[in-house]
């Protein structure tokens, strides 16, 4: 099947920074209220090692929980660090009552196992929603912590698209950060959900018969405008590093934008789509961590 392009873009641009800038500004009110209770949520960042992006990563987080006025604690361990000393670490923050979410930036030096890193934060501190008891409540439609990118790519696709019952979704990708995280929200928002990878046959011909197409492979510009249906909502949640041809990088999606953009009814741009989202519902996890353990603590 072929698609028939026009030869100007149709497509909607997702504005990720104007979305996440009022989540944000709700997440601000939120903690407001919870320092009227006598509490200021306490986001508590690890980073291992001198991964150059992790500390990308990490200093914008740190800077929006400074805007929304979440305290925050960084804590720094070089590359040599071992399982043990972390698992203290985690134990210790735990146990603090005055810590309230916990991530460790990812990924982590070898030496150290990522699953028991995981499993070893406690499910109401996972501001990341990567713990085993989250991501088994989140299939079950409990009300847990929800892994961010997922949560930011299903409040996109709410503002844009409205109404999502009946839809037919389609994830390209099944990792347990975002492609299968996002399926479950996607069947709790009453879609129809169809979920590809890389033994999946016909990838192309079942992607276009996607209402929503939502890409996270790791693969520059992989999806371009033959997978997408006329009028689809595309979100792109790939980040990835091209080299052009003077020797100089670029960052570019998992969805050709240029095509697909003459097709969709709307799509994330990259940067600018889904990244910033993923850092608003950080912020927001932080908060419901904090409400979560003010309920734990009433009984």
């Amino acid at each position: 099947m072929t698609t028939t392009l026009t030869s100007q873009p149709i497509a909607i641009n997702i504005d990720g920074k104007k979305s996440a800038a009022k989540l944000l500004e709700n997440t601000a009110q939120e903690v407001c209220q919870l320092k009227q209770q006598g509490i200021t949520p306490c986001l508590a960042v690890v980073l291992v090692g001198d991964d150059a992006a992790s500390h990308v990563y990490v200093r914008n987080k740190l800077r929006t929980a400074e805007q929304v006025g979440i305290k925050s604690i960084e804590l720094r361990f070089d590359a040599q660090l071992t399982e043990a000393r972390l698992l203290a670490t985690i134990d210790e923050l735990n146990n603090d009552p005055a810590v309230h979410g916990i991530l460790v930036q990812l990924p982590l030096p070898q030496q150290i196992n990522e699953s028991a890193i995981v499993r070893a934060i406690s499910p109401v501190k996972d501001v990341d929603g990567f713990h085993p008891q989250n991501a088994g409540g989140l299939v079950q439609g409990q009300r847990v912590i929800t892994p961010c990118t997922p949560l930011g790519c299903l409040l996109l696709l709410q503002e844009y698209g409205g109404d999502l019952s009946g839809k037919h979704a389609v994830v390209i990708g099944r990792s347990n950060i975002v492609g299968k995280p996002m399926a479950s929200l996607l069947l709790h928002a009453h879609c129809s959900v169809t979920t590809l990878h890389s033994r999946s046959r016909d990838a192309a011909q079942l992607a276009r018969q996607a209402d929503i197409l939502i890409a996270a492979v790791g693969q520059p510009q992989m999806i371009d405008a033959s997978w997408v249906k006329p009028g689809a909502l595309v979100i792109d949640v790939g980040i990835n590093r091209v080299t052009r041809p003077d020797g100089s990088t670029r960052l570019v999606g998992d969805v050709d934008y240029d095509s697909v953009s003459l097709v969709a009814k709307a799509i994330t741009p990259v940067p600018g789509g889904v990244g910033p989202m993923t850092i608003a519902c950080l912020m927001q996890n932080t908060v419901l961590a904090a409400e979560l353990q003010l309920q734990q603590a009433a009984g």
